[in-house]
């Protein structure tokens, strides 16, 4: 078993291991009463992580499955659900998911009782290796995504590398984006075994990832510093998901944001010529979309300055000078996003 420490306050651990899902007992700690937050598709898998708890009050809470899990009408249910079980600031929430259900339920469990205990058992690659680590949890509101949301890092995170055996490939697809992120912005090792064969290393690539993370948090668990290159490919992405009503998989719509990222990049100077197309290179490899519908600029510009990124409704976008090294780009002219969208939606 792997375990990466994740410095705090509080620090706790990811365990990383085939049938990890089995030290989630000693992980929960003493408590007395669980609600485990899975999504619905899981309803059987979520009954065994009943099992895996025989001396504790366990309550299932199946929520709906990707974003549209993520509103107040669910996290409202979710408090009613806390109240009847009972759960008190000694208890503990369990999180059965993908990196929805990891927001919505972490969310859950930092603002009941101003706080309780979450454990994060991720059920999808982007959940492993980005959404159930680092502490940030929220709820999607019609402004925009996870502007409503609280900082509160887990008790532990438990990634059962078992799960990804029954993964669909859809799934897989979408997780990758996160994976080749934690390459481009840290870990250019990352993107060779990419290169390779993500398959054959998958066990390699999610550790190495959640080590990026992990790295990254600890220095900055709320954002106020270098936590901030994480959000690579994140403020386009945002957008796009918000224009298709969430329909669009996180992963997909994060893919497109890195390429435009990088063609922004090309065109400030910032980066090499050649940078964008090494991103579509790499990205189209493993199965993702790299452009978007010709005519939705205007409105993707709209939603972008909502971004939580955006800094007294000033733009900002971390770029990458090259790999492994990240800029920050304030309040850019629309004409250079314009010119830069064009060049995305030509590829």
């Amino acid at each position: 078993m792997t375990t990466i420490r994740v410095a705090g306050p509080p620090p706790y651990d990811v365990v990383i291991d085939a049938g990890a899902l089995g030290s989630l007992p000693r992980l929960l700690g003493p408590a007395r009463v669980a609600v485990v937050v899975a999504d619905a598709r899981l309803a059987d898998r979520a009954e065994q992580v009943r099992r895996l708890l025989p001396d504790v009050d366990v309550t299932v809470e199946l929520v709906p499955s990707g974003e549209q899990s993520k509103t107040v009408g669910e996290l409202d249910r979710l408090w009613h659900a806390f109240a009847t079980a009972g759960l008190s600031r000694s208890d503990a929430v369990v999180s059965f998911g993908g990196g929805a259900t990891t927001d919505l339920a972490g969310f859950a469990a930092a603002t009941w009782m101003r706080g309780v205990r979450v454990v994060h058992v991720p059920t999808t690659l982007l959940a492993m290796v980005d959404a159930a680590v680092g502490g940030k949890t929220g709820i999607n509101t019609d402004a925009g995504k996870n502007l409503v949301g609280a900082f509160h890092p887990p008790a532990a995170v438990v990634v059962d590398l078992d799960l990804l055996s029954t993964l669909p490939a859809a799934e897989w697809t979408n997780g990758m984006a996160e994976v080749v992120k934690a390459g481009f912005v840290a870990d250019a090792g990352i993107l060779d075994l990419v290169r390779d064969d993500p398959h054959l290393h998958a066990r390699e690539l999610v550790e190495r990832s959640i080590a990026m993370k992990a790295t990254v948090v600890s220095e900055d668990l709320t954002e106020a510093g270098r936590r901030e290159i994480l959000n690579y490919g994140h403020t386009l992405g945002h957008a796009i998901e918000r224009r298709e009503e969430y329909r669009m998989p996180h992963g997909h719509a994060v893919s497109i944001g890195m390429v435009y990222a990088a063609e922004v990049a090309e065109l400030s100077g910032t980066a090499r010529i050649g940078f964008a197309a090494e991103h579509r290179e790499i990205l189209s490899g493993v199965g993702l979309p790299t452009s978007y519908d010709a005519d939705a600029f205007d409105d993707l510009y709209d939603a972008m300055r909502l971004d939580k990124k955006a800094r007294a409704g000033r733009l900002r976008f971390v770029l990458l000078s090259d790999v492994g090294k990240p800029v920050g780009l304030d309040d850019p002219d629309r004409e250079l996003l314009a010119a830069a969208y064009e060049r995305l939606v030509a590829s």
